[in-house]
């Protein structure tokens, strides 16, 4: 709920201190700081809020975008039984000369193409090269640079909605959008339901008043009710979106270690090994031994057997004292996100890893950061998360609207010459809060700053801006009474 306005006092003069005591009057100094916190950050934060939902909404339809763009890389027709992956491995190598192999994923049904992952030089940091293989004849159906599992579109627009495609600069903006939509949308929960004296039935609290005159108070009432609906979801796509930013990731990140609850990973270097050759996936020896290397298609079948299915996605050993590592690629309800590693000279599945076993903030952060990519439930998840970018941004432009309605329309200020912004909510409301709950909400403040610094240097920036704009309001105000 951005840069709501509602009931602010008028002017611009400081309240009196309120008495150390009062319920009510310690209710009325909180929410006047609320009211003015709300309105600088939705002033000032509500650009990159703006651009974050944007660029999201365009996000959520990239799945069905990929799969009309890409249909003729991503679809096959069944011909029988589909090609050994040693065969399409090989076909795949032939179309990227230049590339190092890195993974292969099976299709999700027998209508999709195999994926075939390649590092190649000239790649963007992150970026690979992936050939797509129809199992039913191996013929390469084309090769496409990728994001993960991203393929170009999807890749673009992901880069549009964290950085801009301006780099590491540019995650700045989206971390700020992320730090700043939860304080938002709590502060603007809190005003809209709470810490208020009227009888507000609830039909009014939970709908708009299409009824009233046209004006603040409808506008108002639309962006209250609007914010109460998608609260919930806008608070979870900033927790997850924060655990993808640079610096409250890393502190997130460290947070999770010292809770013994990092994402876990099979473990890939075998207790033992046979030798110091290295492994692609092909028939290899083992030191002169003759022992033959099980190949993608027996590390597949061992994992299949340890109870893996749907999307596999096979990683080849690194060196001889590793195994192939398989794990399950369905991000979707419910999570199918097993792994295993394989010997791949015997097969035998040495290390077993199952979702089930990770740590509850480990799966958390799955579920949470599926949901915010729209793949946890699928369509149905894609829709949700449009909605709620409609929904930002409609609260965001009803933000601006109240703050324009509040301007003057009477006397100097109104001369027609410049339009002139709305008031801001009256300042000095932090003297009506009583020492006993200022005091700890500054500590708790000061701590969240820490941990996200990109609340905490807008924080810094609003005081300043506002101790600037009072000291010139008052200079003014004492040289106009000619003291």
């Amino acid at each position: 709920m951005v840069s709501s306005t509602a009931t602010a006092p008028p002017a611009e003069e400081s309240p009196p201190r309120a008495p150390d005591g009062g319920g009510a009057e310690t209710r009325a100094g909180i929410r006047a700081l609320l009211l003015r916190v709300h309105f600088y950050a939705g002033v000032l934060i509500a650009p990159f809020l703006l651009v974050a939902a944007v660029t999201g909404l365009c996000y959520t339809a990239m799945p069905q975008v990929e799969r009309t763009l890409y249909a003729h890389e991503l679809r096959v027709t069944p011909r029988g039984a589909p090609d050994p992956l040693a065969e399409q491995v090989a076909a795949a190598e032939k179309a990227v000369p230049d590339g190092t192999l890195v993974s292969v994923t099976t299709g999700p049904g027998p209508r999709d193409s195999t994926r075939v992952v390649f590092e190649e030089p000239g790649l963007k940091e992150g970026y690979t090269r992936t050939a797509f293989v129809d199992p039913y004849g191996h013929s390469v159906l084309g090769t496409l640079e990728t994001f993960g599992q991203w393929l170009p579109v999807r890749a673009w627009f992901d880069d549009l909605h964290r950085n801009l495609h301006l780099g590491e600069f540019g995650r700045n903006y989206s971390e700020i959008a992320a730090s700043w939509l939860w304080v938002e949308v709590a502060g603007g929960l809190v005003l809209w339901t709470g810490l208020r004296r009227s009888r507000r039935r609830l039909r009014r609290t939970l709908l708009p008043e299409r009824s009233a005159p046209a004006g603040r108070r409808r506008v108002r009432s639309w962006h209250g009710a609007v914010g109460l609906w998608a609260a919930a979801g806008l608070l979870g796509l900033s927790a997850t979106g924060l655990t993808w930013s640079a610096y409250a990731g890393a502190n997130i990140t460290q947070l999770r270690e010292q809770l013994h609850s990092p994402t876990p990973e099979v473990a890939a270097t075998l207790p033992h090994t046979h030798g110091r050759e290295k492994t692609d996936g092909r028939e290899t020896a083992d030191g002169g031994k003759g022992r033959k290397d099980i190949g993608f298609d027996g590390a597949v079948r061992s994992a299949r057997e340890a109870g893996l299915g749907g999307v596999l996605d096979v990683t080849p050993p690194a060196d001889g004292g590793s195994a192939y590592v398989v794990k399950e690629n369905t991000r979707s309800w419910p999570e199918r996100q097993d792994s295993v590693a394989v010997e791949p000279h015997t097969g035998k599945v040495t290390a077993t890893l199952r979702f089930d076993d990770y740590p509850l903030l480990a799966k958390l952060s799955r579920w949470g950061v599926d949901a915010h990519m729209g793949l946890l439930f699928g369509l149905v998840n894609q829709i949700v998360l449009a909605l709620l970018a409609l929904a930002l941004i409609a609260m965001t432009v009803w933000g601006y609207r109240m703050w324009w309605l509040r301007r003057p329309t009477r006397g100097p200020a109104s001369d027609g010459r410049l339009p002139r912004p709305g008031r801001a909510p009256a300042r000095g409301t932090w003297r009506r809060v009583p020492g006993r709950v200022l005091a700890p909400a500054a500590v708790v403040t000061a701590l969240v700053a820490y941990w996200l610094p990109w609340f905490g240097v807008p924080l810094l920036l609003f005081l300043a801006v506002d101790l600037s704009a009072g000291r010139i309001r008052h200079g003014r105000a004492t040289k106009e009474a000619g003291l």
